[in-house]
């Protein structure tokens, strides 16, 4: 199977449902978005103007237009139904499948509660994960906020509406940076997808070091001796003997250079403050 959407990405996507059709989707469809139509009466547009289409939660049982969006060739993201079983919704997915285009992405939108609210069901995800092996992208477009935790849920991306604010999409952007790397082992199978996982963990890394340096600042403010004169080296083995625990490829040995170089930068970072 095969998917034109960037592993760990943010994508926004515009629905023309609350139109009505009254509104030419010409006039409403503009940049690589994702589109979800109100009818096939848009699906012209879309497939001239958008990167994708949305096969959206209220309508995913509506087979006639699945088959037809199917149809278009272009990637589909298929949101589940607020009520749909994990079954119905990859079902949706099969029937864009057998109309011979295989560029199906899952969105898991989340499930009506008493309260009268959608709640992003992170176990359902998980479920269509192992059972599709699609990617399954969490729409957080309700609350943004609940990105870190949908993707440290294993989503693969977000769906952002296009009335997301910026902070809020930067939000989202750094969720999946940071929380992705970590929580997500990739397999890349190119020069070019293995670099770009690379990038990935080099941006978690580089915001985890950042803070790093920062707690390192506190700890010499309280310490009765800071800087290189306070150095605890037992504490510093026992350190590296744990994180070898966590990463035992690379193992003590390895470790304990990289985290003096580090700990001798943070040590600086506090002396130039």
């Amino acid at each position: 199977m095969t998917s034109t959407l960037e592993p760990r990405t943010v994508t926004r996507w515009v629905s023309l449902r609350p139109h009505h059709g009254r509104v030419p989707a010409e006039d409403l469809v503009d940049g690589p978005l994702y589109v979800e139509p109100f009818s096939a009466a848009d699906l012209p547009a879309i497939a001239e103007r958008a990167a994708g289409v949305v096969v959206g939660s209220a309508w995913m049982q509506d087979f006639q237009l699945v088959r037809a969006v199917a149809r278009l060739g272009l990637p589909v993201i298929v949101q589940r139904g607020h009520s749909a079983t994990l079954e119905e919704w990859l079902g949706i997915a099969d029937y864009c499948v057998a109309e011979g285009n295989d560029q199906v992405v899952l969105c898991e939108s989340g499930t009506r509660t008493h309260l009268s609210h959608v709640a992003l069901d992170l176990t359902l995800l998980r479920a269509a994960k192992a059972r599709s092996g699609r990617p399954v992208l969490a729409d957080v477009s309700g609350d943004p906020s609940l990105a870190p935790a949908a993707i440290a849920a294993g989503a693969d991306g977000l769906l952002l509406s296009p009335s997301t604010s910026d902070a809020e999409v930067a939000v989202a952007r750094e969720a999946v940076a940071l929380f992705g790397a970590l929580a997500v082992r990739e397999s890349p199978s190119t020069l070019s997808e293995a670099r770009e996982a690379i990038d990935r963990v080099d941006a978690a890394l580089a915001v985890l070091l950042e803070r790093r340096a920062e707690l390192a600042g506190v700890v010499q403010s309280l310490k009765p001796v800071g800087g290189f004169a306070g150095r605890d080296m037992e504490r510093e083995r026992q350190l590296v003997a744990a994180m070898a625990e966590r990463a035992p490829k690379l193992g003590a040995e390895r470790l304990a250079p990289i985290m003096n170089a580090v700990i001798e930068a943070g040590l600086r970072l506090a002396e130039e403050r």
